[in-house]
């Protein structure tokens, strides 16, 4: 059972009932191209997760298999007073694993290149709570290896981590302000908020995932201040809209000064010290300007009414085109998905490029139009039992094609255009 997948709709449908409230209020917690960003970023990763989530199952199986210190049996895992303070103990084990690998997602610049995506968002609402990483599979499995040499059943695991992702999605939240003794133990939206803020004096606190006690207990709490209300973001501004460059930009500095530097220790240890570190001679041939954070604007272009609507209703479908190509995983496989998932990541590069306002994408997006239509058309005509072809997908085709181009083509072109490529 995939916990993720079945709270996918109560996710969308608290999304949908915060942007209500948040319109009704005038809150203006939500920005349509930020939340879009944010939501694409989510879409990204979960469906680029279909060709990567069985590499640290790999891994975790072979350890489970040959190195397990304790040969957990399925019966363990009962409803029992004793099976369920395993998964209890299970739980807590995987939160206090969860605690240090957030931790270190900050303290060590390789694996804040993955994590950072999570941040860059500088609105909090839970539209930032989906917004995650493309590449965490890359290193995010090895803080968990040690359960599974305890022995934990990968199942058990598996579950609760799913527990632990579901948890914190409520967390993303300005609506819910104190919560009393809660905020002494749980992680909550208060705890949570100063996780992501860009403050001084919160920067780099509160990890817990479920539990914020780990941070009492190891020295990074922080308690919210209403005398310094909290600024979401990072100290390096994305500045951009496009949920690939957000899965690329971190890795792309330390790239950079992996280059430049002139000793090899130093061209490694540029992705595994402290974030913000920098080889003396980079620093000091390519010095960072420090930020001014009383000058802190967020990254928002100005577009057209039009055009933020034309993004909106092509990101709806794009969403509706991932709930379907979700349902297609779990039926066929990572190799029927293949296509449909490019098909969706392109649409997705040329949305954020359009709430951007760059000069090139309506170019982007005729040519999307051009090859992603008769693309999917193909894949209507080869569907292997012919039930798109019977309920008239070609017919769903044609108009969206045609709606398409029509509506891109009344949009206004802008004087200028507040991002030239």
């Amino acid at each position: 059972m995939d916990l993720i997948a079945i709270a996918v709709p109560f996710f969308i449908l608290a999304l949908v009932v915060e942007l209500i409230i948040d319109w009704r209020k005038g809150s203006g917690l939500y920005r349509s191209s930020d939340a879009i960003n944010s939501l694409s970023a989510g879409i990204l990763s979960t469906t680029i997760g279909y060709f990567t989530k069985f590499l640290p199952l790999i891994a975790w199986g072979f350890v489970l298999r040959n190195f397990a210190l304790i040969d957990m049996q399925p019966e363990w895992f009962d409803l029992s007073p004793s099976g369920l303070l395993l998964w209890i103990i299970a739980a807590l084990a995987w939160d206090f694993c969860y605690y240090w690998f957030h931790r270190f997602s900050h303290e060590v610049s390789v694996l804040w290149a993955a994590h950072a995506v999570h941040h860059q968002s500088e609105d909090y609402n839970l539209s930032t709570a989906l917004r995650q990483t493309s590449t965490g599979f890359l290193f995010g499995w090895i803080f968990y290896l040690p359960l599974f040499l305890i022995g934990f059943p990968l199942e058990v695991l598996i579950t609760v981590n799913a527990i632990n992702l579901i948890y914190q999605f409520w967390v993303h939240t300005q609506m819910v302000r104190r919560l009393g003794v809660f905020d002494r133990i749980l992680v909550t939206p208060s705890n949570h908020r100063v996780h992501h803020a860009q403050n001084e004096r919160y920067i780099d606190k509160n990890y817990g995932g479920m539990l914020i006690l780990w941070d009492r207990l190891f020295g990074t709490f922080e308690d919210e201040n209403e005398d310094e209300p909290v600024v979401f973001g990072v100290r390096k501004p994305l500045a951009n809209l496009n949920p690939f460059w957000a899965n690329l930009q971190v890795y792309d500095y330390l790239l950079f000064d992996a280059r430049q530097a002139s000793r090899w220790r130093d061209k490694v240890a540029v992705w595994f010290r402290r974030t913000g570190w920098r080889p003396a001679d980079v620093e000091a041939r390519y010095p960072k300007k420090q930020t001014d954070f009383s000058r802190f604007q967020k990254f928002d272009p100005q577009t057209a009414p039009q055009q933020r609507h034309y993004v909106m209703a092509q990101f709806i479908i794009g969403l509706v085109g991932a709930l379907l190509i979700a349902e297609l995983y779990v039926r066929e496989g990572a190799e029927a998905v293949l296509i449909p998932c490019v098909l969706l990541w392109l649409q997705l590069y040329t949305l954020g490029l359009l709430n951007e306002g760059r000069s090139s994408a309506r170019r982007l997006e005729w040519l999307r139009l051009l090859v992603a239509v008769p693309v999917l058309y193909l894949l209507l005509r080869a569907s292997a039992d012919g039930v798109l072809q019977q309920a008239g997908g070609w017919i769903v085709v044609a108009v969206y094609s045609i709606a398409s181009a029509a509506w891109l083509a009344l949009i206004p072109r802008p004087e200028r255009h507040p991002i030239a490529l």
